[in-house]
């Protein structure tokens, strides 16, 4: 118990350190402090809540085993943020060469509008496509540049730049206080 206290405590750089040296105790206390902004990234960018907690498992995994390569240069939890972003890329990646006529008809997915004047940013990020949510989260939630982004799924900076900027229009209109609420009601009463 008294070790237990004794690490949180600690800033993450210190119990990265303790970590590398094989103190389970610090690695959990990592994974306490992280585990759910990783699950809550990997639901942003589009994953389901039981392959959200698998991949947070697997990159808290990798984490540990890469521990000694964290410097402290940024946060711990960027860092495994960026680990998680990159496992899940590869999934989606694996997924979607096996469903890729899914993908394209995949527009309009999550595009039902609340009555609620309030929408957290779940909801938003529901509303863009598999590709914008994807490019968001990466730059936005994984802390990645464009680059970063565009090298980790493979597609050209611009095609990046595009998806996100589109992205975080849609999610400006959604996001605003009720005026955007209303147009994004008043573009579905005239479908």
């Amino acid at each position: 118990m008294a070790q237990a206290r004794a690490v949180t405590g600690l800033h993450d750089v210190e119990l990265a350190s303790l970590a590398a040296a094989g103190d389970r105790a610090a690695f959990g206390e990592l994974v306490r402090r992280h585990g759910s902004a990783v699950r809550g990234l990997l639901r942003r960018m589009g994953a389901q809540p039981s392959t959200a907690d698998d991949i947070a498992q697997d990159a808290f995994l990798t984490a540990f085993e890469r521990v000694a390569e964290f410097r402290g240069e940024g946060t711990f939890a960027a860092w495994v943020k960026r680990i998680a972003a990159r496992l899940y890329v590869r999934r989606w990646r694996k997924d979607s060469r096996m469903t890729e006529e899914v993908e394209q008809d995949d527009e309009g997915h999550g595009g039902e509008v609340s009555t609620v004047d309030r929408i957290d940013l779940d909801e938003a990020m529901k509303s863009l496509s598999d590709q914008e949510r994807l490019c968001v989260s990466l730059c936005y939630g994984a802390g990645l540049s464009h680059a970063e982004a565009a090298e980790t799924i493979g597609a050209p900076l611009g095609t990046v730049k595009s998806h996100v900027k589109r992205g975080l229009d849609k999610l400006r209109i959604r996001l605003a206080p009720t005026q955007g609420a209303g147009r994004e009601a008043e573009r579905q009463d005239h479908v």
